[in-house]
């Protein structure tokens, strides 16, 4: 029991000591000392468009985040197709399994805190030469030898250098998670564009259809006239060169619906080959009236990329104390027993069995220099793991900023682009009636014809602007993952990792009642 002993007092020696461990202590950067995401307050509320997808909408300060955000549109299409895509998405697979990776390994290494007991176990048929006395004390020249034992080893962390490991490890499996956060994150993002999109296509295409249409009523009346002898043939060539104009620009919007479909299926999980029956148009989304804008403050535990990179940060912190440990001595405490026999109902028999109890010290005193290099490397991959930190933060409230005058402007170029649509129908209708009456130009409805035509499809852009910017600012205020309740098996050990964001303070909320 000598060896035991000796063990376990090494152990309370080592647990007496572990307040010692070398290397800075991670400290969570605070986040930037502003109020405000732009130099200029936008406007809390963004002005209607006076059409469905186009309705106004406001700013809510500080207004907290849905886990399952892309429901805000109202539509059950799309929410079957982004639950269906977190589900068979292989780039969600693969993140996944990639956070199993890190926890595991971060598991491993915390069992260098441990003891470590193992047990050998041999057998061998051996034969004395003639030349040589028999080995054994029968006098047999071929004997069996039988051997056995315990190896008790263990490693006194004195210095810390398993314990930072064992950090650095935790610290990327928790960046391993919230990557994971982002890949969900991503791609709900992206289902919701490409849905809008699709939308966007099919209305800019029914849209030319009812150009081409107008246009091919246009052409009758001309071919009329042109057949009574009132006007010339080449106004009626002229507008056949403008409707074969206008069914040109048919195709290519076509080709990127198709195309918009196969990102659709891809996205899901599935080939290109698979009929996705998720249909999406303009009229079945709704437009949220409530927008959230979170405090500057919590848009550095909310985001994804953001809490990653600080993860990062944390890892390249304790592996400067990893560097640091492997610089002074190793101590490692031992204890063994063993036995032998020519038989093995004899192996633990008196007189057999072997202890041995001991510790040993390794001190590095010439590698060339090679310890020191480490440690600068480990010191300098935390100068680089903090530079990308803050240029993550940066792009963080940068993304913000460009989604909220998105939304300001796109809001006034709706606006803008229905009154003008409503404008050139009419102006159209009335030089189509006129036209028909002999009481104009051709050259007057063919101006019409084609300000109409730019007008109405700028009018249907900038409504499909208007979902495509309200996806954005959900996506860039860190898409709510920390509100989202876990379905599964997979979604609870992945939230083990990923810490929430701390709540809103006094201080807080203070400061967001002042600025509003």
């Amino acid at each position: 029991m000598r060896p035991v002993a000796l063990l376990l007092a090494g152990s309370a020696a080592c647990v007496a000591l572990s307040g010692c461990m070398v290397g800075p202590d991670f400290k969570r950067p605070p986040p930037p000392k502003t109020e405000a995401y732009l130099s200029s307050d936008p406007p809390t509320d963004l002005v209607a468009g006076g059409i469905r997808g186009g309705e106004a909408q406001t700013l809510v300060r500080g207004m907290d985040i849905p886990g399952q955000w892309w429901k805000v549109f109202q539509s059950t299409p799309l929410n079957g197709l982004i639950e269906s895509a977190l589900n068979a998405n292989p780039d969600v697979q693969a993140a996944v399994a990639g956070l199993k990776v890190a926890q595991e390994n971060a598991r491993a290494q915390r069992a260098t805190l441990f003891p470590t007991l193992q047990a050998n176990f041999g057998a061998s048929q051996n034969e004395t030469p003639g030349s040589l006395s028999p080995a054994t004390a029968s006098g047999a020249s071929v004997y069996g030898l039988f051997t056995m034992g315990l190896s008790l080893t263990y490693a006194l962390d004195l210095w810390g250098g398993n314990r930072r490991q064992i950090e650095s490890l935790d610290a990327l499996a928790e960046a391993q998670c919230f990557q994971l956060e982002g890949a969900y994150l991503s791609l709900a993002s992206n289902v919701v564009a490409a849905a809008v999109l699709e939308a966007s296509l099919r209305a800019q295409i029914d849209a030319t259809q009812r150009i081409i249409a107008a246009q091919q009523t246009t052409l009758g009346i001309l071919r009329g006239q042109a057949n009574l002898g009132a006007i010339p043939g080449g106004d009626v060539a002229t507008q056949q060169a403008a409707l074969a104009q206008a069914e040109a620009t048919l195709p290519p919007l076509q080709k990127a619906l198709a195309q918009q479909r196969d990102l659709i299926a891809t996205l899901t999980g599935h080939l290109p080959s698979d009929d996705i029956a998720a249909r999406f148009h303009l009229d079945d989304l709704t437009l949220p009236h409530d927008l959230p804008v979170s405090l500057p403050s919590q848009l550095v535990e909310q985001r994804p990329d953001v809490r990653a990179a600080e993860a990062n940060l944390h890892s390249a912190s304790a592996l400067v104390g990893v560097a640091i440990s492997n610089q002074l001595p190793q101590i490692t405490l031992a204890a063994s027993v063993n036995t032998q026999s020519l038989s093995t109902d004899t192996l633990f028999g008196p007189g057999l069995t072997g202890i041995m109890a001991g510790a040993s010290v390794l001190q590095t005193i010439l590698d060339g220099g090679a310890l020191a290099a480490k440690k600068r490397a480990a010191q300098a991959a935390l100068q680089q793991a903090d530079a990308q930190y803050r240029s993550v933060v940066l792009t963080a409230f940068r993304n913000v900023a460009d989604t909220l005058r998105a939304l300001q402007y796109d809001a006034i170029t709706l606006k803008a682009a229905v009154d003008a649509e409503r404008a050139a129908a009419t102006s159209l209708d009335i030089a189509q009636r006129r036209l028909a009456l002999g009481d104009t130009t051709y050259v007057t409805v063919l101006l019409a014809q084609l300000t109409y035509q730019q007008t109405l499809l700028s009018r249907v852009q900038a409504q499909a602007a208007r979902f495509t910017d309200t996806a954005a600012l959900f996506q860039a205020l860190g898409g709510g993952w920390w509100n989202r309740t876990p379905p599964g098996p997979e979604e609870q050990a992945r939230r083990l990792r990923c810490r929430p964001p701390r709540p809103h303070t006094q201080n807080d909320l203070h400061t967001a009642a002042n600025a509003g």
